[in-house]
């Protein structure tokens, strides 16, 4: 998965907008968007908040930075997971196990990093002209790589035979909103309360339903 770092960071020379970034996301890794100040990064590299307004128009305009990282960390993530399994002959196989790997990756994610995760999903000034329309999304807008692999799973749930093609669409949201739920009653509801061994297998039983739901 992309790095996320610890500790603070320090701007000696170079790129400052992407220093001013980092330490931004580290700010959010510690305690989700409302962490994420644009003084606080700047005192954070050693630079005045004259430097940083350079770089950034404002607040939202940070936010919207950190928001994009958060959201490729997900998606990588979600990589991992996929290649952290044997891959199976079996086409059909393949393509389930590739999907309950995705999902498996986004939970991981929010239990292991929920500043981040909040922080991908939070409300930014960015929002009204975002290219996300709730059922597609630009293929190329980096902040949206984690839709996009749960799309092409999804494909190859119907390219396999394992999805039916008059079930595909809108299946992201009904998958994406079942892995999200899981996620949040995991950290802010009773499931957070579970051993994690419990939570654990929580989770692989979803994830099963869930993708037994897309492939009924």
């Amino acid at each position: 998965m992309a790095s996320i770092k610890g500790g603070k960071s320090r701007y000696h020379h170079g790129d400052l907008r992407n220093a001013l970034i980092e330490a931004a996301v580290e700010l959010a890794a510690e305690g989700g968007p409302e962490r994420v100040v644009l003084r606080e990064a700047a005192r954070d590299v050693g630079v005045s908040p004259t430097a940083a307004y350079r770089h950034f128009t404002g607040q939202g305009d940070l936010l919207h930075a950190v928001k994009v990282r958060a959201q490729l960390a997900l998606a990588a993530s979600m990589t991992d997971a996929v290649g952290s399994v044997p891959a199976l002959d079996d086409p059909g196989d393949e393509a389930v196990r590739r999907t309950e790997a995705v999902g498996r990756g986004y939970v991981r994610f929010a239990i292991e990093h929920p500043g981040l995760y909040r922080t991908a999903f939070c409300r930014s000034p960015d929002m009204d002209g975002s290219d996300f329309t709730g059922l597609s999304a630009a293929g190329d807008t980096p902040e949206l790589t984690a839709f996009a692999q749960l799309s092409e799973v999804l494909d190859q749930l119907v390219a396999a035979g394992r999805m039916r093609p008059e079930n595909r669409a809108a299946a992201e949201i009904a998958a994406w909103a079942g892995v999200h739920g899981l996620s949040l009653l995991i950290l802010d509801g009773p499931l957070a309360r579970l051993p994690s061994g419990e939570r654990d297998g929580v989770v692989e039983r979803t994830l099963r339903t869930i993708v037994g739901g897309l492939t009924r």
